[in-house]
């Protein structure tokens, strides 16, 4: 979770401005494997004096991460690049309304459930977060939604599709 790509420091900023517009907003909670370029991610933190607003778990064991996405007011993936962007779709099966970057594959993920920011403007990423946290309405739609797309996916669903391209093929 702490790679450049991953664009935590983007987040870290964006946040910034949720907090400085948005006093009540929950806590930014990230959680991954920690190691050397996590420290430019918490010196940024201290920087924009968030220590009580952002939260740092280190790794979640797999069996975990169900209640972690579900007890989130909203699941955000400010990714650069993503060859799938699992997390995404994790935290949609979990009914949690999800925002994240434009790019790479996570439109294709995310489908019309998500909200999408340029992951290269932190003002924009702000924007969209501060939106859906002050909108509970648009959240339960977003979870509702979440839930609709994350049923299009399933190793069920893949090996169906798959099979019937070789069949095509054949």
């Amino acid at each position: 979770m702490n790679k450049p790509h991953k664009n935590l420091l983007r987040l870290i900023t964006a946040w910034r401005t949720v907090v400085e517009q948005y006093p009540d907003a929950p806590s930014l909670i990230i959680a991954g494997a920690w190691d050397k370029r996590y420290e430019s991610v918490k010196t940024a933190v201290s920087q924009h004096n968030l220590t009580k607003k952002v939260r740092f778990l280190g790794p979640i064991p797999n069996n975990d991460l169900p209640a972690l996405y579900s007890g989130a007011t909203l699941f955000v993936f400010p990714s650069l690049v993503e060859g799938f962007g699992l997390p995404v779709l994790e935290a949609m099966a979990c009914g949690t309304a999800v925002a994240c970057s434009n790019s790479s594959s996570l439109p294709e993920v995310g489908g019309e459930a998500a909200v999408y920011f340029d992951p290269t403007n932190s003002q924009q990423m702000a924007t969209v977060l501060l939106e859906i946290l002050q909108d509970e309405q648009k959240r339960q739609e977003m979870r509702k939604q979440s839930l609709a797309q994350a049923s299009k996916f399933s190793w069920q669903k893949t090996a169906e599709i798959t099979l019937s391209h070789y069949r095509n093929l054949l």
